[in-house]
């Protein structure tokens, strides 16, 4: 029999990382200051957020706090497991790293020190971006409600990263519109 799950994710934390979402400016000060408001707060080993890059068909860590680079940058994160949180939409707890067949790099886990991970996917809108991960030395479960708050933030920063990168896409025109003779620019 499983002991019962302790809350760790309260309003407190919840409002931080929010409000931290909404406000930021620097994206990627504001993804390291995720990580590491998540990894707080739930007492874990550390945090790792990744984006989606489908040219590469790879994930990327884009923000971290706790993990080390050796385990970083381990290798590649293709995604290609059909029961991993980005294919399914849905979080996903993996009880024990060292021996679930869905963990392709189970040696550099043990090296690290992580026992457990629960990865949240990243969504804005029906689209899957990234996940978040949140590495734990022990095999602790996660509380439900813990969970769905993850999934809220999760979203809302799923909103950020595509409007940060369309902010992007937008300026990236602004300064090829600048370069055109003022005669192309009529009517538009």
């Amino acid at each position: 029999m499983k002991p019962k799950t302790e809350r760790r994710f309260y309003l407190n934390e919840f409002k931080a990382i929010s409000h931290a979402i909404s406000t930021y400016e620097d994206f990627n000060l504001l993804i390291n200051h995720i990580a590491e408001g998540t990894a707080r707060s739930f007492s874990a080993k550390g945090c790792c957020i990744l984006l989606f890059d489908e040219r590469e068909n790879q994930l990327f860590r884009v923000g971290s706090y706790g993990i080390s680079d050796a385990y970083l940058y381990k290798g590649p994160i293709f995604v290609n497991d059909k029961y991993s949180a980005f294919f399914t939409g849905e979080p996903v707890f993996i009880e024990e790293m060292t021996t679930d067949p869905r963990i392709h790099y189970p040696e550099a886990a043990i090296r690290e020190g992580i026992s457990s991970m629960l990865s949240v996917p990243i969504k804005h809108r029906r689209n899957i971006i990234g996940t978040i991960r949140i590495y734990q030395s022990e095999s602790l479960a996660f509380h439900p409600d813990d969970v769905g708050a993850m999934c809220v933030l999760a979203e809302h920063l799923g909103l950020v990263i595509e409007n940060n990168g369309l902010r992007n896409f937008v300026e990236k025109i602004k300064m090829a519109m600048e370069g055109l003779p003022e005669r192309m620019l009529e009517g538009l």
